[in-house]
């Protein structure tokens, strides 16, 4: 079923665009380049999952019970969360070694220190991919990886209640063309890094998992050394029903995975 949303996508321009991330030192504090914000038709695949296949689409949904009760500050569930994503990633897409690196929880408040990605983007550029390897491995095993198959996969999921509004939007590779994205960087307060946002484009075909609940994930993928496209995502503006009142919380889990030979 289709429905409409609003999503923020990048602009063309001439000169270089960058996010500012806790810009000035302030944490949470955003610098964003000019975003275009569109009204978009957005199929829910609720009722037709086994016809998005995630080596042709880059996003899967998957049911993934947790053992973790709480996702707060402290470290305690983070061995038994990663061990409960290596298991999933394994499963749904053959990971033969999971590393996962971030976890960054989001919240749907003005006043929350991470709120949902209200821009069309993909996490990395190539060169920023190739990066982050040698960031997370160090050079010696980044080569390693280097010579064989690796990807970065993104695993999301809600906390507390079922998503109602700024679910996370995908869409389908095939429908974008090479001349949508923009390269753009990505300035931390420690670290300068590159994503690639996307222009808007009338053949995008745009899909989400309605009423996503604690208990179901999507994963996708956000470079591949082999090839598989990058997917582009964004949260929608939209709101199932009107009538509830919760905030949209969920969890980001930025892995990296490499496949057997």
């Amino acid at each position: 079923m289709a429905r409409r949303a609003t999503v923020n996508y990048h602009v063309h321009k001439t000169e270089r665009q960058a996010f500012e991330i806790d810009a000035g030192g302030i944490k949470g504090k955003l610098i964003s380049p000019e975003l275009a914000p569109t009204q978009v038709d957005v199929t829910d695949v609720r009722e037709h999952l086994g016809a998005l296949p995630f080596k042709e689409n880059s996003v899967g949904f998957a049911s993934a019970v947790t053992g973790v009760r709480s996702f707060d500050e402290q470290p305690n569930w983070q061995h038994t969360y990663d061990a409960e994503l290596a298991q999933l990633l394994a499963v749904e897409i053959g990971a033969a070694e999971t590393v996962v690196f971030d976890h960054t929880v989001r919240v749907d408040d003005p006043d929350a220190s991470r709120k949902p990605a209200r821009n069309v983007h993909s996490d990395y550029s190539p060169q920023g991919a190739e990066q982050r390897l040698v960031d997370i491995l160090g050079k010696e095993k980044a080569a390693d990886w280097s010579t064989g198959h690796y990807a970065f996969i993104n695993i999301w999921r809600p906390i507390a209640a079922p998503i109602n509004s700024a679910p996370l939007g995908f869409i389908r590779p095939s429908s974008v063309a090479a001349q949508d994205w923009i390269l753009l960087d990505l300035i931390y307060p420690d670290r300068t890094g590159q994503i690639m946002g996307l222009a808007a484009n009338p053949n995008h075909e745009w899909v989400y998992l309605s009423r996503m609940k604690p208990d179901e994930v999507a994963y996708f993928n956000i470079y591949d050394s082999h090839g598989m496209p990058s997917v582009g995502h964004s949260a929608l503006d939209m709101t199932e029903d009107p009538n509830i009142n919760t905030v949209r919380r969920s969890i980001e889990s930025r892995t990296l995975v490499r496949f057997a030979a």
